[in-house]
């Protein structure tokens, strides 16, 4: 493999916010508690990026998202594997008889991920939206569920159980801790259904301590989170397990840098999250990164000047999030 060329100079602050968009994009449902989705887009020299850190996070954390905006557009691109990413269907924590209606957001996705453990939820309404799935996706679709670490060792071998005759691919994240996963994973070993980390290494201080606890199985890994493409391809190197690539609701653009890492991976085992533009009911290019027969292209986007002044965010929430990267922008040069 060729040498990567060297970067540039990290830009400056200035750099940065001279041609900052801030959008607000309505979704099509509620996700995360979110129901409006809020990004800060940006051109590097290689192209446009993005820094789009939840609203709750704080700037420590915030960094490594800005780390990755930087790296996209204006560090070095690793090598492709591959010109297409196939990707999942999303489930948010609907009501069952809202999922077919969803998965045809998605068309030609084989896999769909499903949100448990939803706050004010209950295990009977999980098992109903998981049940649904299954029944849209048929016997040959992949179905995965994701607790986001909201359930104790208890809870989660009790749900597993319950949920196990779906066929389950895997559970992501079933509790918080990395000692919870592995108690998790232990018992769960002789039903045949596979644990994935994601928080225990997105916001984990040590993001390989699940892998070296043996803790899971998969690893599920993000661009932003994780400082970058090329960061994540060398946590996804030493950690030495599969990965999936996932977003967090990026716009098209964040979804790109997505794709790259995905792309970028050696294999590719697991369909990816991925899709999830189509989750946004407004998006800032007119060529948005929405799954077709199952998969997105692997390519850069750019963004139409009017749907960036359509979707602009109100002036005190640009203020926002200008004073937020200026705060971040500091944490990095620090």
């Amino acid at each position: 493999m060729n040498a990567l060329p060297a970067d540039p100079a990290p830009p400056s602050l200035d750099e940065v916010l001279s041609n900052l968009h801030v959008v607000a994009l309505p979704m099509v449902t509620r996700f995360r508690g979110v129901t409006v989705r809020e990004a800060a887009v940006f051109e590097g020299p290689r192209g446009w990026t993005e820094f789009s850190p939840f609203v709750e996070y704080a700037d420590a954390e915030a960094s490594a998202w800005l780390a990755a905006a930087l790296d996209f557009g204006w560090g070095a691109e690793p090598a492709l594997e591959r010109a297409e990413v196939r990707v999942n269907a999303t489930v948010p924590a609907i009501a069952a008889a809202e999922v077919a209606a969803l998965l045809a957001r998605f068309p030609g996705a084989r896999t769909a991920k499903v949100k448990v453990a939803e706050p004010g939820q209950t295990l009977a309404d999980d098992v109903e939206r998981v049940a649904a799935v299954r029944a849209a996706l048929g016997p040959e679709g992949r179905v995965r569920v994701d607790a986001n670490g909201l359930w104790n060792v208890d809870e989660a071998e009790h749900a597993i159980r319950a949920l196990e005759r779906f066929d389950l691919e895997y559970v992501e994240q079933p509790c918080a801790s990395v000692d919870e996963l592995a108690e998790v994973r232990s018992r769960v070993a002789r039903l045949g259904i596979l644990i994935a980390a994601d928080e225990s290494v997105r916001k984990a201080s040590d993001p390989l301590a699940v892998a070296r606890a043996g803790a899971a199985d998969v690893l599920v890994i993000k661009a932003q989170p994780l400082g970058g493409v090329r960061s994540a391809l060398a946590l996804a190197a030493e950690a030495g397990l599969p990965c999936v690539v996932s977003s967090a609701i990026d716009t098209s653009i964040g979804l790109s840098m997505g794709a790259h890492l995905a792309a970028a991976l050696p294999s590719q085992e697991f369909d990816c999250g991925l899709g999830t533009a189509a989750l946004l009911a407004a998006d800032v290019t007119a060529e948005p990164l929405l799954p077709v027969d199952g998969a997105i292209p692997v390519r850069r986007v750019s963004p139409s000047a009017a749907l960036l002044a359509e979707h602009a965010a109100a002036p005190d929430r640009r203020d926002w999030w200008v004073d937020r990267i200026r705060r971040v922008h500091g944490v990095l040069a620090g």
